[in-house]
């Protein structure tokens, strides 16, 4: 299977895990359901951790049974990070819903050529109504690049989880960015 088959297929699998466990959590009626779609001030961060726990806790058993056939890494966003990310959200003026930015509890990464990114970003217009994703973009910004695409399965009530597609030849730069501004909590 070529980078961009395998792509998909990691798309396919990560947007049905999305959906399974999202399903799985917020469905049964034990957890209430808040519309993410809201600011922070209308969401408690409670509910906010206990979704992370529990993400952090199973994301194993349901990537066990993901058909994957390209190299990933993944992780599920710590509460110190969470923290910050909330920190610096809701000390801005202009305040944006939830979902838009706690969009990464859980975050996969792969790594691809330049080609295989042009290739995909070809296709990705088709793939967000086929395979039901919220939205994509390529971020360029101080010394990051990379591709960002976005699951929700269309509920506010869903935390949204990400993909980046990094280039190969942005690994190290992107690497470094990370480290200095996205780990300052540390």
């Amino acid at each position: 299977m070529n980078p961009i088959d395998q792509t998909r297929q990691l798309v396919s699998e990560i947007n049905r895990l999305h959906r399974d466990f999202s399903s799985d959590y917020f469905e049964t009626g034990k957890i209430e359901k808040i519309n993410l779609s809201r600011t922070i001030h209308h969401v408690p961060v409670p509910h906010i951790y206990k979704y992370r726990l529990t993400l952090h806790e199973c994301i194993n058993d349901y990537l066990m049974t993901a058909s994957i056939d390209i190299k990933y890494f993944y992780r599920v966003k710590t509460r110190e990070s969470i923290d910050d990310k909330i920190e610096r959200f809701a000390g801005r003026e202009d305040q944006y819903p939830v979902n838009n930015w706690l969009n990464d509890i859980f975050g996969a990464r792969i790594i691809l050529g330049a080609d295989d990114i042009r290739a995909l970003m070809d296709v990705l217009d088709d793939w967000q109504d086929e395979l039901g994703l919220k939205n994509w973009y390529m971020r360029d910004k101080a010394g990051y690049r990379g591709l960002h695409v976005y699951f929700k399965n269309k509920s506010n009530f869903y935390f949204p989880w990400e993909l980046q597609i990094w280039d190969a030849m942005d690994l190290q730069s992107n690497i470094d960015n990370h480290e200095k501004f996205k780990r300052s909590f540390v």
